[in-house]
Protein backbone atom coordinates (compact mmCIF):
# COMPACT_ATOMS: atom_id res chain seq x y z
CA UNK A 1 0.00 0.00 0.00
CA UNK A 2 2.79 2.53 0.70
CA UNK A 3 4.39 2.39 -2.37
CA UNK A 4 0.85 3.94 -4.15
CA UNK A 5 1.06 7.05 -1.66
CA UNK A 6 3.33 9.11 -3.50
CA UNK A 7 1.34 8.52 -6.83
CA UNK A 8 -1.93 9.26 -4.80
CA UNK A 9 -0.51 12.41 -4.02
CA UNK A 10 0.97 13.02 -7.30
CA UNK A 11 -2.46 12.42 -8.62
CA UNK A 12 -3.74 15.31 -6.36
CA UNK A 13 -1.41 17.86 -7.42
CA UNK A 14 -2.43 17.04 -11.27
CA UNK A 15 -5.92 17.46 -10.22
CA UNK A 16 -5.07 21.13 -8.20
CA UNK A 17 -3.68 22.00 -11.87
CA UNK A 18 -6.82 20.72 -13.64
CA UNK A 19 -9.24 22.73 -11.26
CA UNK A 20 -6.53 25.67 -11.67
CA UNK A 21 -7.55 25.88 -15.17
CA UNK A 22 -10.69 25.45 -14.92
CA UNK A 23 -11.49 28.45 -12.91
CA UNK A 24 -8.71 30.09 -15.27
CA UNK A 25 -11.36 29.32 -18.39
CA UNK A 26 -13.92 31.33 -15.80
CA UNK A 27 -11.84 34.01 -15.62
CA UNK A 28 -11.07 33.42 -11.86
CA UNK A 29 -7.78 33.83 -11.51
CA UNK A 30 -6.85 34.51 -8.18
CA UNK A 31 -8.68 31.23 -7.25
CA UNK A 32 -6.67 29.63 -9.81
CA UNK A 33 -3.32 30.56 -7.71
CA UNK A 34 -4.74 29.07 -5.28
CA UNK A 35 -4.95 25.90 -6.93
CA UNK A 36 -1.75 26.74 -8.19
CA UNK A 37 -0.05 26.72 -4.48
CA UNK A 38 -1.86 23.89 -3.93
CA UNK A 39 -0.18 21.96 -6.61
CA UNK A 40 3.02 23.18 -5.92
CA UNK A 41 2.68 22.13 -1.95
CA UNK A 42 1.59 18.44 -3.41
CA UNK A 43 4.04 18.06 -5.70
CA UNK A 44 6.96 19.24 -2.86
CA UNK A 45 5.32 16.20 -0.45
CA UNK A 46 4.74 13.27 -3.14
CA UNK A 47 8.90 13.41 -3.49
CA UNK A 48 9.40 13.86 0.20
CA UNK A 49 6.98 11.03 0.92
CA UNK A 50 8.48 8.54 -1.68
CA UNK A 51 12.18 9.37 -0.03
CA UNK A 52 10.54 8.58 3.59
CA UNK A 53 9.18 5.64 2.60
CA UNK A 54 11.96 4.34 0.39
CA UNK A 55 9.67 4.06 -2.65
CA UNK A 56 10.46 4.57 -6.21
CA UNK A 57 9.44 3.49 -9.68
CA UNK A 58 9.77 4.41 -13.50
CA UNK A 59 5.45 4.92 -13.31
CA UNK A 60 5.87 7.42 -10.18
CA UNK A 61 8.67 9.38 -12.32
CA UNK A 62 6.57 9.44 -15.49
CA UNK A 63 3.66 10.24 -13.51
CA UNK A 64 5.09 13.15 -11.80
CA UNK A 65 6.39 14.59 -15.00
CA UNK A 66 2.99 13.85 -16.44
CA UNK A 67 1.33 15.67 -13.55
CA UNK A 68 3.98 18.79 -13.72
CA UNK A 69 3.24 19.52 -17.65
CA UNK A 70 -0.39 19.92 -16.84
CA UNK A 71 0.03 22.04 -13.33
CA UNK A 72 3.46 23.90 -13.75
CA UNK A 73 2.68 23.56 -18.18
CA UNK A 74 -0.20 24.18 -19.37
CA UNK A 75 -1.35 26.06 -16.28
CA UNK A 76 1.14 28.85 -16.57
CA UNK A 77 0.73 29.74 -19.98
CA UNK A 78 -3.12 29.92 -19.80
CA UNK A 79 -2.41 32.54 -17.01
CA UNK A 80 -0.02 34.12 -19.36
CA UNK A 81 -2.81 33.99 -22.46
CA UNK A 82 -5.53 35.24 -20.02
CA UNK A 83 -3.25 38.60 -18.84
CA UNK A 84 -2.07 39.34 -21.84
CA UNK A 85 -5.98 39.10 -23.63
CA UNK A 86 -6.86 41.49 -20.80
CA UNK A 87 -3.82 43.89 -21.29
CA UNK A 88 -3.69 44.02 -24.82
CA UNK A 89 -6.57 45.40 -25.68
CA UNK A 90 -5.28 47.47 -29.03
CA UNK A 91 -2.85 44.90 -30.19
CA UNK A 92 -3.13 41.50 -33.00
CA UNK A 93 -5.40 39.04 -31.63
CA UNK A 94 -2.50 36.94 -31.95
CA UNK A 95 -0.30 38.21 -29.33
CA UNK A 96 -1.85 36.33 -26.18
CA UNK A 97 -1.17 33.16 -27.44
CA UNK A 98 2.30 34.11 -27.05
CA UNK A 99 2.11 33.01 -23.44
CA UNK A 100 2.11 29.68 -24.76
CA UNK A 101 6.07 29.59 -24.88
CA UNK A 102 6.09 29.12 -21.17
CA UNK A 103 4.13 25.69 -21.75
CA UNK A 104 6.77 24.67 -24.73
CA UNK A 105 9.52 25.66 -22.70
CA UNK A 106 7.90 23.75 -19.28
CA UNK A 107 7.49 20.96 -21.38
CA UNK A 108 11.63 20.85 -22.52
CA UNK A 109 12.68 21.14 -19.09
CA UNK A 110 10.51 18.24 -17.74
CA UNK A 111 12.25 16.09 -20.47
CA UNK A 112 15.71 17.30 -20.15
CA UNK A 113 15.16 16.56 -16.28
CA UNK A 114 14.16 13.09 -16.52
CA UNK A 115 17.05 12.15 -18.92
CA UNK A 116 19.87 14.33 -17.23
CA UNK A 117 22.19 12.26 -14.56
CA UNK A 118 23.35 15.68 -13.23
CA UNK A 119 20.06 16.54 -11.72
CA UNK A 120 19.38 13.65 -8.49
CA UNK A 121 20.04 16.09 -6.19
CA UNK A 122 19.97 19.48 -7.32
CA UNK A 123 18.72 21.09 -10.61
CA UNK A 124 20.14 22.59 -13.93
CA UNK A 125 17.65 24.97 -14.95
CA UNK A 126 14.66 26.84 -13.13
CA UNK A 127 12.07 24.11 -11.82
CA UNK A 128 8.66 24.55 -13.34
CA UNK A 129 6.94 24.95 -10.11
CA UNK A 130 9.38 27.96 -9.48
CA UNK A 131 8.33 29.66 -12.69
CA UNK A 132 4.98 28.70 -12.31
CA UNK A 133 4.53 30.29 -8.92
CA UNK A 134 5.96 33.23 -10.56
CA UNK A 135 2.94 33.68 -13.08
CA UNK A 136 0.45 32.70 -10.86
CA UNK A 137 1.58 35.12 -8.16
CA UNK A 138 0.50 38.02 -10.28
CA UNK A 139 -2.92 37.88 -10.25
CA UNK A 140 -2.76 37.77 -6.27
CA UNK A 141 -0.84 41.11 -7.05
CA UNK A 142 -3.33 42.69 -9.01
CA UNK A 143 -5.93 41.52 -6.47
CA UNK A 144 -4.63 42.98 -3.73
CA UNK A 145 -1.88 45.42 -4.86
CA UNK A 146 -0.59 47.81 -2.01
CA UNK A 147 1.92 49.05 -4.41
CA UNK A 148 0.78 50.43 -7.61
CA UNK A 149 2.28 48.12 -9.99
CA UNK A 150 -1.02 46.98 -11.65
CA UNK A 151 0.09 49.51 -14.61
CA UNK A 152 3.40 47.69 -14.78
CA UNK A 153 2.30 44.12 -14.94
CA UNK A 154 -1.02 44.87 -17.25
CA UNK A 155 1.83 45.91 -20.07
CA UNK A 156 1.68 43.41 -23.00
CA UNK A 157 5.49 43.68 -23.54
CA UNK A 158 6.24 43.16 -19.48
CA UNK A 159 4.32 39.94 -20.10
CA UNK A 160 6.14 39.01 -22.80
CA UNK A 161 9.40 39.82 -21.47
CA UNK A 162 8.53 37.21 -18.67
CA UNK A 163 7.47 34.51 -20.75
CA UNK A 164 10.47 35.03 -22.96
CA UNK A 165 12.81 35.28 -19.71
CA UNK A 166 10.95 32.52 -18.05
CA UNK A 167 11.22 30.22 -20.77
CA UNK A 168 14.84 30.72 -20.67
CA UNK A 169 15.78 30.24 -17.42
CA UNK A 170 13.98 26.69 -17.41
CA UNK A 171 16.08 25.19 -20.13
CA UNK A 172 19.16 27.35 -18.80
CA UNK A 173 22.86 25.67 -18.23
CA UNK A 174 22.21 27.02 -14.48
CA UNK A 175 22.65 24.85 -11.47
CA UNK A 176 20.56 25.58 -8.72
CA UNK A 177 19.88 23.66 -4.92
CA UNK A 178 17.32 21.66 -4.79
CA UNK A 179 15.07 21.72 -1.25
CA UNK A 180 15.57 18.37 -0.13
CA UNK A 181 16.55 17.40 3.19
CA UNK A 182 18.20 14.44 3.80
CA UNK A 183 18.53 15.46 7.67
CA UNK A 184 17.48 18.60 9.24
CA UNK A 185 20.72 19.74 10.48
CA UNK A 186 22.26 22.93 10.27
CA UNK A 187 25.66 21.16 8.36
CA UNK A 188 24.94 20.47 5.03
CA UNK A 189 21.66 22.88 5.00
CA UNK A 190 23.19 26.26 5.28
CA UNK A 191 21.84 27.55 2.34
CA UNK A 192 18.25 26.15 2.58
CA UNK A 193 17.59 27.23 5.83
CA UNK A 194 18.92 31.05 4.94
CA UNK A 195 16.21 30.79 1.79
CA UNK A 196 13.52 29.39 3.99
CA UNK A 197 13.89 31.85 6.67
CA UNK A 198 14.33 34.76 3.81
CA UNK A 199 11.33 34.16 2.69
CA UNK A 200 9.49 33.46 5.11
CA UNK A 201 10.40 37.11 5.88
CA UNK A 202 9.73 38.28 2.47
CA UNK A 203 6.28 36.58 2.57
CA UNK A 204 5.59 38.15 5.81
CA UNK A 205 6.54 41.60 4.61
CA UNK A 206 5.63 41.55 1.14
CA UNK A 207 2.70 39.42 0.93
CA UNK A 208 2.28 37.91 -2.79
CA UNK A 209 4.97 40.58 -3.91
CA UNK A 210 7.40 38.55 -2.40
CA UNK A 211 6.69 35.19 -4.25
CA UNK A 212 8.51 36.39 -7.83
CA UNK A 213 11.68 38.36 -5.41
CA UNK A 214 11.55 34.73 -3.56
CA UNK A 215 12.34 33.24 -6.97
CA UNK A 216 15.26 35.84 -7.60
CA UNK A 217 16.52 35.20 -4.28
CA UNK A 218 16.35 31.17 -5.25
CA UNK A 219 18.36 31.69 -8.85
CA UNK A 220 20.96 34.16 -6.52
CA UNK A 221 21.41 32.36 -3.80
CA UNK A 222 22.20 29.04 -6.05
CA UNK A 223 24.28 31.01 -7.99
CA UNK A 224 26.55 32.85 -5.11
CA UNK A 225 27.01 29.27 -3.27
CA UNK A 226 27.54 27.51 -6.03
CA UNK A 227 31.19 25.31 -5.29
CA UNK A 228 33.84 27.15 -6.94
CA UNK A 229 35.62 24.53 -9.73
CA UNK A 230 39.35 23.69 -8.11
CA UNK A 231 42.24 24.76 -10.54
CA UNK A 232 44.60 21.96 -11.35
CA UNK A 233 47.82 21.96 -10.08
Amino acid sequence: MKKHLPNAVTCLNLFSGCLALCYIFAGELETAAYFVGLSALFDFFDGLLARALHVSSPIGKDLDSLADVVSFGVVPGAFLFDLLRQAGADLPTWLPYAGFVVTVFSALRLAKFNNDTRQSDSFIGLPTPACTLVVASLPLILAYDTFGVTRFILNPWVLLVLAVVLSGLLVAELPLFALKFKSFRWQGNQVRFVFLLMSLALLIGLGAVAIPLIILLYVLLSVLTRPKPVAAA
